[in-house]
C-alpha cells in the first residue's frame, strides 16, 4: 500500500498538493531507486527529500554547500517540531561530536553536511553508526568537472554510499546542462539512469536585454525600468561597493531601496531579508550572495546591471521573478565594455600557475606552516591583511585559495559570521548542585533555560543583545558572565566571530611537487571559455527568442518562441501579417471565448482547443504566442499550470 505522501505534506507544510515533479521524485526514492531531479528555481526540491524522509524510519543525509541555506531549513525543520543538524566548517571538534552522537543516539530526523566534512575520520566514523534512509545532495551539478561550479568535496560523497550501499541517493539541482546530468549520475554511482526533469520554460516570463552606450546610460535605463514597472525589485551587480552605490541613487530618486551582500552581519542580512519579505521597501541591490533558499514570490523584476559569467548564473537568478505565476520581468543591461570585462574574467578565476604557486608558499609563510607539516590544521585568515601583507590584488589570489582548495591541498573557507553558541557541560542534575551566589549569574542561567531547549545535548544558538535585554543589563555584561560560567565548566561557549580559515588538508610541500591537475586547469579554463562564449551570444543575439535560447542551452530543444520577449516583441512589430493566416489577435480571440469563465488546467484547456474543427488551421507554437500574448496583455492568468480569465 503506497504511502499517503499528499498527508504528510498537509500535516507538516500546510500544503494541499504537490507541484510539478516533486511526487514522481518522492515515489522513486521510495522505492528505493537512486534518482536525479531537474528542478527550476523555486521548484520546491527540499520537499522531496523532505516528505519521503518524514514518511519512514531513519535519518536523511543532506549535502550541501550553502551554509546559510542548511542554517535557514534546519531552522525551519525545528519550528514544525522536526529535529535537525547541521555541520559545516567553521565548528569546532566538540560541537562537531556534540551534532554527530545526537544524530547516532537520538531520533534526529535530518543531519545536513558541508561537502568538506565528508572526508574526515570522525564523520565516517560516526556515519557507520547511523541509520540512513536517504542521502540527498542539493546542487548536485557540483560534483562535475564539466559544470559552471564544480566542488572536488563532492567527489566524496561516492565513497559515502560504500558505508550505506542500500540507501538511495537523491541528487538535485536547478541548472544542468545535459553532459552534466550524465555526469552527475556517474559520479554518484547511480545503479541506473533515472532522472525527473520539469521544463525550465517560465512562460510567465519575458526576458529583455537592453543595449547601452555605457554606464551612465546603464544608470538612466534602470531609472526609466524602475518607473514604468511595479512591484518587488532584485538588482544584480557584481561588486559590493557597486551595491550601495546603486541603492543610494535610486533611493535618491525616491524609490525606496537597500543594498545587501555578503560583508554584512549576519543580524544585518537577516532583517533586510524580513523587511524586503514584509514590502518595507521596493528594490534590494545585491550581489550573489542574495537569493540562494530566498522565496518571495511576488518579486515583479529582477535586474543584471552586471553581465554573469553563465547562462547558469544568469537562469538561476533571473528565475527568481515571477514565482507566483503572474507577469514578470528579466531585465539584463548591457554594453560593449561588457564583452571585454567578461573575457577578462577568465584570467582572473584563472591565474597563471607561478602566480598559485606564490600565493601558496606566502600562505604557509603567513599562517607559519612549516615544511612537512600542517595537515589537519585550521587557521583563522584575514584575506585583506594577507593581501596587504604580499601585495596582492584580492580577487585574483582568492582565487588562486580556490584552486588549491579544488587540488587538495587546503580548504578556504570564505569569511562568514558565526552567531554565538553554547551548550552546557554538565548533565542537569549536576548543575543544580553547583553554588551560584552571583545573582545576575542565577538570573541568565535561569534564563537560558527557560528560553532555550536541547542546552545539554546539543549547542544552541544565542543572541547576547536578546538575553540582554530580557535581563535589563548591556550585551557585555552577558558576555562577560557566559565567559565566567565557560572558565568554571559549566557551559562550552562559543562567541560570535567574523572570520575566514584555512584549513590544511595536507602538509606542507615543496614547490616544486605542488601540482594542479590538467582537469582542474587547462580544461576547466576551456570550459569557462564555452560558458562565456553562450553569455555572450545571449547578450548580443538580435534574431532568436530568448526564451528559446535559454532552454536550448539547458537540451531543451523542441520549444516555441515565448512571444514576449525583446527579440520578439520587435519581429512581431516589423514584420507584417499575412493576411490569409489568422493574426495572433484572431487566435487570443478564440481563446478567450473557448476559455470563458472557467478555470481549467492548461494541459486540458490544450486538449480542449486541439478538439475543435478549426485546431488543424493553428500550429502549437502560435498557439502558445496567442496565449502570452494573453498573458502579457493581462487578460488571462496561468497560476501554478490553471489556466483563467482575469
Amino acid at each position: 500500500m503506497e504511502t499517503n505522501f499528499e498527508a504528510i505534506l498537509k500535516q507538516y507544510w500546510g500544503y494541499e498538493t504537490f507541484r510539478g515533479v516533486q511526487l514522481p521524485i518522492i515515489r522513486s526514492v521510495a522505492q528505493g531507486r537512486d534518482t536525479l531531479g531537474l528542478m527550476p528555481t523555486g521548484g520546491g526540491k527540499s520537499l522531496t527529500f523532505q516528505v519521503p524522509t518524514m514518511a519512514r524510519e531513519g535519518l536523511c543525509l543532506v549535502i550541501t554547500p550553502l551554509i546559510a541555506l542548511m542554517k535557514d531549513q534546519v531552522a525551519n525543520l525545528r519550528r514544525k517540531g522536526i529535529l535537525a543538524t547541521a555541520i559545516y566548517s567553521g565548528m569546532t571538534r566538540n560541537e562537531v561530536l556534540v551534532a554527530l552522537e545526537n544524530c547516532v543516539f537520538g531520533p534526529y530526523k535530518f543531519l545536513y553536511v558541508s561537502p568538506e566534512r565528508l572526508a574526515t575520520e570522525l564523520f565516517i566514523s560516526k556515519l557507520k553508526a547511523m541509520n540512513i534512509s536517504l542521502i540527498a545532495v542539493d546542487e548536485s551539478h557540483c560534483i562535475s568537472q564539466w559544470g559552471y561550479d564544480f566542488r572536488p568535496a563532492y567527489l566524496d560523497i561516492a565513497k559515502i554510499r560504500e558505508i550505506h550501499p542500500e540507501v538511495p541517493i537523491l541528487a538535485l539541482t536547478a541548472t544542468a546542462t545535459p553532459e552534466v546530468v550524465k555526469d552527475i549520475q556517474v559520479r554518484l554511482a547511480f545503479r541506473e539512469e533515472n532522472v525527473f526533469q520539469m521544463s525550465f520554460e517560465r512562460q510567465n516570463l519575458a526576458y529583455v536585454v537592453r543595449k547601452c552606450s555605457d554606464r551612465y546610460d546603464k544608470e538612466s535605463e534602470l531609472l526609466h525600468i524602475l518607473r514604468h514597472t511595479e512591484g518587488s525589485c532584485i538588482i544584480y551587480t557584481r561588486s559590493r561597493q557597486g551595491t550601495y552605490d546603486i541603492a543610494k541613487r535610486i533611493s535618491g530618486e525616491g524609490i525606496s531601496a537597500e543594498f545587501f551582500h555578503a560583508g554584512l552581519t549576519n543580524v544585518k542580512k537577516d532583517k533586510l531579508q524580513k523587511a524586503f519579505f514584509a514590502g518595507d521597501f521596493r528594490v534590494i541591490v545585491a550581489t550573489n550572495a542574495f537569493g540562494m533558499g530566498i522565496d518571495k514570490s511576488d518579486v515583479r523584476l529582477v535586474v543584471h546591471v552586471d553581465v554573469p559569467d553563465s547562462i547558469e548564473a544568469y537562469f538561476q537568478e533571473a528565475g527568481r521573478a515571477g514565482r507566483d505565476g503572474q507577469k514578470a520581468y528579466s531585465v539584463l543591461l548591457t554594453m560593449e565594455q561588457d564583452r571585454l570585462t567578461l573575457n577578462r574574467r577568465i584570467s582572473t578565476t584563472y591565474p597563471e600557475r607561478e602566480y598559485i604557486a606564490q600565493v601558496y608558499e606566502k600562505l604557509c609563510y603567513y599562517l607559519q606552516i612549516a615544511m612537512d607539516a600542517g595537515e589537519g590544521r585550521m587557521l583563522e585568515f584575514d584575506l585583506a591583511e594577507f593581501c596587504r601583507n604580499f601585495k596582492l590584488f584580492p580577487t585574483v589570489c582568492e582565487s588562486a585559495l580556490k584552486l588549491l582548495t579544488q587540488a587538495g591541498y587546503i580548504d578556504y573557507v570564505e569569511e562568514q559570521e558565526n552567531t554565538s553558541r553554547l551548550h552546557f557541560s554538565m548533565m542537569r542534575d549536576e548543575l543544580y548542585r553547583q553554588p551560584i551566589s552571583h545573582v545576575p549569574t542565577d538570573r541568565l542561567l535561569q534564563l537560558l533555560l527557560r528560553r532555550y531547549t536541547g542546552l545539554f545535548s546539543e549547542f544552541v544558538y544565542v543572541k547576547e543583545a536578546e538575553l540582554a535585554a530580557r535581563l535589563d543589563i548591556t550585551t557585555h555584561d552577558v558576555y562577560q558572565l557566559l565567559l565566567g560560567l565557560s572558565q568554571r565548566g559549566i557551559i562550552d561557549y562559543i562567541p560570535a566571530k567574523r572570520t575566514a580559515f584555512i584549513f590544511f588538508k595536507r602538509d606542507r610541500v615543496d614547490l616544486k611537487y605542488l601540482s594542479i591537475p590538467r582537469s582542474l586547469y587547462e580544461e576547466r579554463i576551456e570550459r569557462m571559455k564555452v560558458r562565456i562564449g553562450a553569455m555572450d551570444h545571449y547578450i548580443t543575439e538580435e534574431e532568436q527568442c530568448r526564451s528559446k535560447m535559454l532552454l536550448g542551452y539547458f537540451g531543451e530543444k523542441e520549444v516555441p518562441n515565448c512571444g514576449q520577449c525583446d527579440v520578439c516583441l520587435a519581429q512581431r512589430k516589423l514584420q507584417p501579417l499575412n493576411k490569409a493566416e489568422q493574426t495572433v489577435e484572431d487566435i487570443a480571440q478564440q481563446i478567450l471565448e473557448l476559455l470563458g469563465e472557467q478555470k481549467i488546467p492548461l494541459r486540458e484547456f490544450y486538449t480542449l482547443w486541439e478538439n475543435r474543427k478549426e485546431a488543424s488551421m493553428v500550429d502549437r507554437e502560435t498557439f502558445f504566442t496567442a496565449l502570452r500574448f494573453l498573458i502579457s496583455e493581462e487578460r488571462v492568468s496561468v497560476t501554478n499550470w490553471v489556466l483563467s480569465h482575469k
